[in-house]
């Protein structure tokens, strides 16, 4: 049997063939996707490594045809300093659903990047208020850039504070977006006050204790929590979650991983979870009902998300010439 061949992308071929908003829109139909039961359940593995860890991912779901994906990502949040290399990085090998052949095997570090930016976007989109234009962002690596750009292509961000654990961090960030977005970015030390005056707050840090507490969020703020995707991390005082409306990515997984993870072990219940955001985007709940409501999307991100955008990349390559292939079977 002729068999069509396995791709090969690499990052420079991720950048190429998938923008931003390609990603938000093939993101925002996977969750819309699962509300409707039309994706294979989601897996995820979490393993401990010296120094970092490993996530395993893997997910199906229906668009053109079914495709399915698989993701290894390691995580050492040295590598940047030490080595010069992305925190976060791996591979992702992408399906046919339907006779299981490998469509193609990528580089993963693009794709979670701008998968994961979508998935806070989304959010923002049926959670934050419509004027919301001052963003808090913690954490100020790669993410923490991809998170500014993704609240911006949605909100009419006006200002941003900048907060990290290291200083001189946060200072490079302010002064770079700044110039790359055209809007006022402030680094800050005081996290607290910063929340306290935004709108909207995303965490996207490795943290493993919560630094933001009830007291410091306002009535009304939108905070994406992205940060929490492993059992030890938190970001979230789990009393924080117990007062505000939570959405989720995938409800299974932030029982086990996410912040809700850690309210949980603090008295909350997964009945007190308000809606997947699959459910809200496909219209079975609304989304923001007041302007005073505190709503937290909590994100574990998931293989519905890899698996989108990588077949959103696949089927623009597979239409280019000259792009690596080999064959599995040859």
């Amino acid at each position: 049997m002729k068999t069509p061949g396995t791709l090969l992308l690499d990052r420079s071929d991720i950048i190429a063939l998938l923008t931003f908003e390609e990603c938000v829109r093939a993101v925002e139909e996977a969750f819309r996707l699962r509300a409707q039961g039309r994706t294979l359940r989601s897996g995820l593995m979490h393993v401990n490594s010296v120094d970092g860890e490993f996530h395993v991912k893997a997910g199906g779901v229906e668009l053109s045809k079914r495709f399915f994906a698989f993701k290894i990502n390691g995580g050492f949040f040295n590598n940047m300093e030490l080595f010069g290399m992305p925190n976060i990085q791996g591979a992702i090998l992408l399906f046919d659903g339907e006779n299981g052949y490998p469509l193609a095997v990528m580089d993963s570090t693009e794709i979670t990047m701008k998968r994961t930016g979508a998935a806070a976007a989304i959010a923002a989109r049926y959670l934050a208020r419509p004027e919301s234009s001052i963003l808090t962002i913690c954490g100020c690596g790669v993410q923490g850039r991809m998170q500014l750009k993704a609240m911006k292509y949605i909100l009419p961000i006006e200002k941003v504070y900048a907060f990290d654990s290291n200083r001189l961090k946060a200072e490079s960030f302010a002064k770079q977006m700044s110039e790359e977005c055209g809007i006022q970015v402030v680094a800050t030390d005081d996290v607290s006050k910063s929340i306290k005056e935004s709108d909207v707050c995303v965490t996207c840090t490795p943290s493993r204790r919560p630094y933001i507490d009830k007291k410091a969020v306002s009535a009304g703020t939108f905070i994406a929590a992205m940060g929490a995707d492993s059992p030890e991390k938190q970001e979230l005082d789990p009393e924080l979650l117990k007062s505000s409306k939570i959405v989720v990515d995938i409800l299974e997984q932030c029982v086990q991983f996410g912040e809700l993870h850690h309210a949980i072990d603090r008295g909350m219940s997964e009945r007190d979870v308000y809606a997947e955001l699959g459910e809200i985007i496909a219209g079975n709940k609304p989304g923001r009902i007041s302007k005073d409501e505190i709503i937290v999307f909590d994100a574990t991100g998931t293989a519905l998300q890899d698996v989108a955008a990588a077949a959103a990349v696949y089927e623009k390559a597979i239409q280019r010439p000259g792009m690596r292939v080999f064959d599995f079977f040859r």
